[in-house]
């Protein structure tokens, strides 16, 4: 994989792990900033942020076995 791409994918999937964990800890500590603030929109809002935080971790964990520009492919 290029450098540039393997940098930009991971780059993007650390963005999102912040933004989840920011949204996560907003959620949690300030629920004043739900929506409507109904319980659906909050349970709502926390599955979001919670499964953004999964698909960044486990985008991170791709990108780490099969793409780490300090590995070589044949070695994973």
């Amino acid at each position: 994989m290029n450098l540039q791409v393997y940098k930009f994918l991971r780059a993007e999937a650390e963005a999102d792990k912040a933004k989840a964990l920011a949204s996560l800890h907003l959620l949690t500590n300030h629920p004043s900033g739900t929506g409507d603030h109904s319980t659906k929109d909050y349970w709502g809002n926390c599955d979001e942020a919670i499964r953004l935080l999964a698909s960044a971790d486990e985008r991170m964990e791709t990108l780490e076995k099969y793409f780490n520009p300090q590995t070589p492919v044949e070695e994973k």
